[in-house]
């Protein structure tokens, strides 16, 4: 199965290509890689606004991570053309606006990795990954999360 067949079977149409919010290139390609800028989280074209631990479970935490892997696959897609191109999602790196006694953010950031898993497969969607608590996000956004790529 294709990786567009999957991404259809699973009711997913990529978006375009998020602007920028501030000073910098939503990708950079070099050689073979490609690292796509943080993407936050958006919940009906807005930022989804919430703090693990305080006023959102690991649960919709999950979804908005979920949400932003959708995000960065439509970005991924405008950098190389065809995700056909994509030889390997190498690492995935994630920030959860958390409070301090919040300690599931590994599970939150699981909602981005098994979507990438689901569409790319385990030989190409398998990746390396960090997940982080932290004490804010830009515009009170739940989650952030970046993403680099080896392609063709």
């Amino acid at each position: 199965m294709t990786i567009q067949n999957r991404l259809q079977t699973l009711g997913i149409t990529l978006p375009a290509m998020a602007v920028p919010a501030a000073a910098y290139v939503p990708f950079v390609r070099t050689g073979h890689l490609v690292f796509i800028s943080g993407n936050i989280a958006k919940k009906d074209g807005k930022p989804w606004v919430g703090q693990l631990g305080l006023n959102m479970g690991t649960q919709e935490g999950q979804a908005a991570a979920r949400a932003i892997a959708i995000d960065l696959m439509g970005t991924l897609q405008a950098a190389v053309g065809d995700l056909a191109r994509v030889k390997r999602i190498v690492k995935v790196l994630s920030l959860v606006n958390s409070t301090a006694t919040f300690t599931e953010q590994h599970l939150v950031t699981n909602g981005c990795s098994q979507l990438l898993l689901e569409v790319f497969g385990p030989e190409v969607g398998a990746h390396a990954r960090s997940a982080f608590g932290v004490a804010q996000l830009p515009m009170g956004a739940c989650v952030e999360i970046e993403l680099t790529a080896e392609v063709e």
